[in-house]
């Protein structure tokens, strides 16, 4: 089965300027992502999709295919990540013939590893009309959380869960955006990388699941190095 790995990494970050190719651990971010993508064999290609020459430069160094800059309107703040997928994905099928799947490996995601994405591939490949998507468990549960309707507290899943003990709780899990797999058909189809028959990929590791959004984030991630990172990550 034809895998494509896509970075989508536009060069705007408010957050967190230029963190796609900021140096962690002596690598750019994005270097991460693009290095782990190319131990498969299953994926033919690793494809960044950036407006940024920047970053267009340090992925094509560290061997990804960046054949174009992205057109303006699709690099703006508004611009859902389904559309500037299916654009790479369009022209890709027309240079390269059509994939079976396509892995969005976002660049901001650094640990996710080899053991995780070579599951999400194996999941993938026995039942691929379900997309595969990463979860991490919500710290803290959602029956902790309130939403506020005319300046009342309301909890989110009612007055009975939030009276529960925590160990008597069900799990409750969250999209961690380090791996989504769909075959591409499907994704053209629904329009979205999460759906009904998605199969959840559970990352039970919180340092896998780091997704750097934030300086604190960043500080995070640093001090994990320093700690220590085993190089199965790629």
């Amino acid at each position: 089965m034809k895998i494509l790995a896509l970075i989508l990494a536009r060069g705007g970050s408010k957050r967190l300027p230029g963190k796609n190719i900021r140096q962690l651990g002596g690598k750019p971010l994005i270097a991460w992502s693009i290095i782990l993508a190319g131990k498969f064999d299953k994926i033919s290609h690793v494809l960044v999709s950036t407006d940024s020459p920047e970053i267009a430069a340090v992925a094509r160094a560290e061997g990804a295919l960046v054949p174009w800059l992205r057109p303006a309107h699709l690099s703006t703040d508004s611009v859902s990540s389904f559309d500037a997928a299916i654009h790479s994905l369009n022209w890709y099928e027309a240079e390269h013939g059509q994939i079976g799947g396509l892995l969005l490996l976002q660049p901001t995601s650094p640990f996710r590893g080899f053991e995780t994405v070579k599951r999400a591939l194996d999941m993938f490949q026995s039942d691929p009309l379900r997309p595969v998507v990463s979860m991490s468990a919500v710290h803290p549960h959602p029956a902790w959380s309130f939403m506020l309707e005319k300046g009342e507290l309301i909890p989110a899943l009612g007055w009975n869960e939030l009276r529960q003990r925590a160990q008597d709780l069900a799990p409750a899990y969250t999209l961690n955006g380090a791996i989504y797999l769909i075959a591409a058909d499907a994704l053209r189809k629904s329009g979205s990388f999460v759906t009904e028959n998605l199969q959840p990929l559970l990352m039970e590791d919180e340092m896998k699941a780091l997704d750097i959004d934030t300086e604190w984030d960043w500080i995070i991630a640093e001090e994990v190095l320093k700690r220590g990172v085993e190089e199965p990550l790629w």
